[in-house]
């Protein structure tokens, strides 16, 4: 089974013996569910809806619901925004939790090795879709021929961002919170 993320589709068998025992379906009720690990999840849930809301607003441009000018003013501070939290997210958890949680579980580090090449990647995608945004904000409406392509590339680009991390925030999580569940925040020392 290949663990790239464009072509992972979920933790092979030897990396889901947590998450065997402890299924998504009890984690909400689950005693070591814990604050930080609960704000963690809402971190994450804010990427996603932040993610769904650009890519909703990505489809009114290029359907032309909205004008070049208007999604310009709008997407471009929260563009910045969400791939500056993005960073700094993905900072802390290579620096900070992945090597502290590797250590914890053994058995996890490849997954956890697999995870910080995500985070390559997705920053890859990234820095290409801050390029195509770059050059959407920068062509004038006015030439439209050019202004239709860079939205497709624009759109494109953000399409391809979040296909990437909708599969790494999912693997992230089925195989940390199965690991803070059967350890505890505290005995983890986060």
């Amino acid at each position: 089974m290949t663990l790239d993320i464009q072509n992972r589709s979920g933790w092979p068998t030897e990396l889901r013996f947590l998450l065997e025992q402890y299924p998504r379906e009890v984690w909400p009720t689950h005693v070591n569910l814990g604050a930080l690990t609960r704000f963690w999840l809402d971190i994450h849930a804010d990427f996603r809806r932040f993610g769904g809301t650009l890519g909703a607003a990505t489809v009114d441009l290029r359907e032309g619901r909205v004008t070049h000018e208007r999604f310009g003013s709008w997407f471009a501070p929260r563009l910045q925004m969400f791939l500056s939290h993005l960073n700094g997210h993905h900072q802390i958890e290579d620096f900070q939790f992945f090597p502290l949680f590797g250590d914890a579980e053994p058995r996890l580090v490849r997954g956890f090795e697999v995870l910080e090449r995500d985070h390559e990647v997705i920053h890859g995608t990234m820095d290409g879709l801050a390029e195509a945004a770059k050059a959407f904000l920068l062509t004038p409406a006015a030439d439209t021929d050019r202004l239709r392509a860079i939205c497709d590339e624009y759109a494109d680009a953000t399409e391809r961002l979040l296909k990437l991390l909708d599969r790494h925030l999912a693997d992230e999580e089925d195989l940390i919170v199965p690991l803070i569940l059967d350890r505890g925040e505290h005995e983890l020392g986060v």
